[in-house]
């Protein structure tokens, strides 16, 4: 998930963005959560129309400079924005072993856990959107699995609360292995 330090009009904000579609994604600003659907008028994408949690915004960009300041109207009012860095959260560091040859992977054995949420195919984490605690309902969704170059909305399959969380981002899992438990 790319994470972003940015400056709007001089205030330092983090952002943190989860791809969920073509056009759509999560961005966490802060420590606030939006969905957003992003509509271009033009194929430069200098002009668009952004919607977040349903409320549309008209958006103008000036060209970005990545390595200073740039204008950013939204409907009338305009900002001054800046990139400071722009990080990937790395899935490997440089001290864990890879294999030099690919290895096959077997389906996990599969436990019978009151509530449990598995995975459907073997992949790679690439978000999780939910932490221990939290309130959820069916069809909510709680994560991201890349298999084969595509990405995979893992949903709860009913309402409750998260009991565990035994995933992270980048973490790989197999076939039938238990990603989260609801109670």
């Amino acid at each position: 998930m790319p994470a972003y330090e940015i400056s709007i009009d001089g205030k330092p904000r983090k952002v943190e963005l989860t791809w969920r579609g073509e056009n759509s994604f999560t961005v966490k600003l802060d420590d606030k959560t939006l969905n957003i659907d992003l509509q271009a008028e033009k194929p430069d994408l200098n002009r668009f129309t952004v919607r977040i949690d349903g409320k549309a915004y008209e958006v103008e960009l000036s060209e970005i400079d990545r390595d200073g300041p740039f204008h950013v109207k939204v409907d009338e009012a305009t900002f001054k924005a800046e990139v400071k860095t722009h990080t990937r959260r790395p899935v490997m560091t440089a001290l864990e072993p890879t294999s030099p040859t690919p290895t096959r992977r077997t389906p996990a054995p599969k436990q019978v856990v009151e509530g449990a949420v598995t995975a459907p195919m073997t992949g790679v984490i690439l978000s999780v959107m939910v932490e221990k605690g939290d309130q959820v309902e069916a069809g909510q969704v709680l994560c991201i699995l890349e298999a084969m170059k595509m990405e995979n909305e893992i949903t709860a399959p009913r309402d409750g609360t998260v009991r565990e969380v035994l995933i992270s981002e980048g973490s790989s899992v197999n076939e039938g292995e238990t990603l989260l438990v609801i109670d």
